[in-house]
């Protein structure tokens, strides 16, 4: 048969019969005359040689950012593994504008300019063939056609278009991605076995008392969980994941048809490597993968691989967020849209206003049964609020660049998103239309987008409060209090602590997703209200003291923070014994002299307990 381990990234044939097989290399001549290309050296041929020569430069770069991590890892670099993961989030969109401009400049005198990017668009697809990244070299393809042709919706034409089902390999045939440790001896020696597998760059501070309180924890599951001890192996993927002070070993333990996580988190103390705890279900490993997090550094040659494992663990994790997970939210973008579009050829339901308090900067509307919201800002903000267009575009930006540790909803940015005008609702698309008229049009029977952000649908907090029993209520209420500290933290200033503002995940996590009046803590001034000697000014609706832009008050908190009255006044009562340190100036200065110090907290993916 033929040899297919090539990596040029053109397909083969064989030599012609009678010869001995041997493989070789496709030529453009070969393609041209099977599928009735031009055989020069036009405008199409370059265009693809120049898109083709932007993703490796884009893949390349990617690489090398993404293999410093460990070298961050092991000489605690947490400030320059901080810069690297602010690069990478830029490379794409660097990279494609720059083929922008040479793509645009090849076609500046062509006549057909689409007739040349067929061309070019067939060339192409036939050049990534056999990449191992094929599915990213697709979406750089479009990401650079989308702005080429300021394309609305889906150009079939022009775009490389397909959302039927793809080929995810999860690494069940091949061995390259993962290793397979069995067990010979007790569960402790094959944990030990694991953990000196990898090279990480530093000594192990207690490696058989790690390996021994893992195993307990193992064996502990494999009793509870499958009824015994019984284990076919651990397939631990080669590849280590770093994100933030963190290394983390992935695997998944095997008996029979069963599968679950294997995660090993690995901490670098002063006193060499530590495990800090061992994730073994599925919805432990979940928060590894979450939508409130920054992404994973892993570098491996076939992220689609990758990502193919990673689903094999975690089946309710959408392809969409696992590819954003290890690095790619562009791609996942593209994933996400395919799905949408694939959910709307085969449902019923209508757009409708998203559940919670309507805001005043954004009007946000959702399908109930895609569990993802849209978010469209409003041409104009009724007061109090005071801002426009481009700063709330600006907090967007913001949260996108910055680590969300696990406290802020991922929002994705999509312009020129079209749908049927039949999936609306009809208040809801009037409200869009009236009040979102230089964003939302319609054009014939389409819904145009020129700008709008996805989220992950989440519990709004005020709702939450409301409609839960009193124990998850109160579980809910204490875990915003430590929301908030962690936000503060991390130098985040969310501007509105009202509760409508939050919301809560499926874990039972409090996030924040409303940025309109998000900034730096570090840009805030905490101050205590000024005494006064005059009673009428305690009526006052205006204060009596001067008070500029950036200013705080954190007695005031209680006035806006407090619950509905639905809320059991007990909860309240809880939340102010365990967070009554958020109404005085002196934590929030506190806090801010940690930052001022340069303190970078670690924010684990998983509860203390564990």
């Amino acid at each position: 048969g033929q040899d297919r381990r090539v990596h040029t990234g053109r397909v083969g044939r064989p030599a012609a019969r009678g010869s001995i097989m041997t493989f070789v290399p496709r030529t453009h001549e070969d393609s041209a005359k099977e599928d009735g290309d031009r055989l020069d050296d036009g405008p199409a041929q370059q265009v693809c040689d120049t898109l083709l020569a932007g993703f490796v430069d884009y893949m390349a770069a990617d690489h090398l950012i993404t293999g410093r991590a460990s070298s961050h890892f092991t000489k605690h670099e947490w400030s320059a593994q901080e810069a690297d993961a602010l690069q990478r989030l830029t490379l794409h969109r660097e990279t494609v504008w720059k083929a922008v401009d040479q793509a645009a400049g090849l076609l500046d005198e062509v006549p057909d300019r689409r007739g040349e990017w067929r061309q070019a668009r067939n060339l192409y697809q036939r050049r990534i063939a056999e990449r191992t990244d094929q599915g990213l070299a697709e979406t750089f393809f479009n990401s650079v056609t989308r702005r080429i042709f300021t394309t609305i919706g889906v150009d079939n034409d022009v775009e490389l278009r397909w959302f039927g089902a793809t080929a995810v390999p999860r690494g069940e045939s091949r061995t390259e991605l993962f290793t397979t440790l069995a067990r010979d001896g007790d569960s402790a020696a094959l944990v030990e076995s694991v953990l000196a597998s990898f090279d990480l760059g530093a000594p192990w501070a207690d490696l058989a008392g790690d390996a021994r309180r893992v195993a307990a924890r193992l064996d502990s599951f494999l009793l509870e969980a499958w009824g015994g001890l019984h284990l076919d192996g651990l397939d631990m993927v080669r590849p280590v994941f770093y994100r933030n002070k963190g290394a983390y070993l992935i695997g998944r333990a095997r008996f029979l048809n069963r599968v679950t996580p294997f995660v090993l988190p690995i901490l670098h103390d002063d006193d060499g490597l530590r495990v800090d705890t061992v994730l073994l279900t599925e919805t432990q490993a979940s928060r590894l993968f979450g939508f409130t997090r920054s992404y994973f550094f892993v570098d491996w040659h076939s992220p689609s691989e990758l990502v193919g494992f990673l689903k094999s663990l975690l089946p309710t994790k959408s392809l969409h967020e696992l590819y954003t997970a290890i690095g790619y939210p562009q791609h996942g973008k593209s994933s996400l849209y395919r799905s949408l579009y694939r959910h709307l050829q085969t449902s019923t339901d209508k757009f409708v206003r998203a559940r919670g308090t309507p805001g005043m900067v954004m009007t946000v509307f959702t399908l109930v049964s895609f569990n993802v919201v849209f978010k469209v800002i409003k041409d104009r903000f009724d007061p109090p609020k005071n801002t426009t267009r481009e700063a709330v575009q600006r907090r967007y930006e913001l949260v996108y660049s910055r680590d969300r540790v696990g406290r802020m909803v991922d929002a994705q940015e999509f312009q020129n998103l079209s749908f049927d005008r039949d999936r609306f609702d009809p208040d809801l698309l009037e409200e869009l239309l009236n009040e979102a008229a230089e964003t939302v049009k319609l054009v014939g029977d389409q819904v145009v987008i020129s700008h709008t952000y996805t989220e992950r649908q989440v519990y709004p907090l005020n709702l939450y409060l409301q409609e839960m029993q009193p124990d998850r209520a109160e579980a809910a209420a204490i875990d915003w209090g430590w929301a908030i500290k962690d936000l503060a933290a991390a130098n985040v200033w969310p501007g509105d602590l009202f509760t409508k503002n939050f919301g809560v995940t499926r874990h039972g996590t409090v996030v924040f997703y409303d940025y309109d009046e998000l900034t730096l803590l570090e840009e805030c001034r905490f101050r205590v209200i000024p005494d006064s000697d005059e009673p009428e000014h305690e009526m006052r609706s205006q204060p009596w003291f001067a008070v500029r832009d950036g200013d705080v008050f954190p007695e005031q908190f209680p006035t806006f923070m407090s619950f509905p009255r639905k809320v059991p006044a007990e909860i309240w009562e809880r939340f102010v014994t365990v967070h009554g340190d958020l109404f005085t100036v002196r934590f929030w200065e506190e806090v801010q002299a940690q930052l001022a110090e340069g303190a970078l907290p670690e924010f684990y993916p998983y509860p203390d307990r564990l």
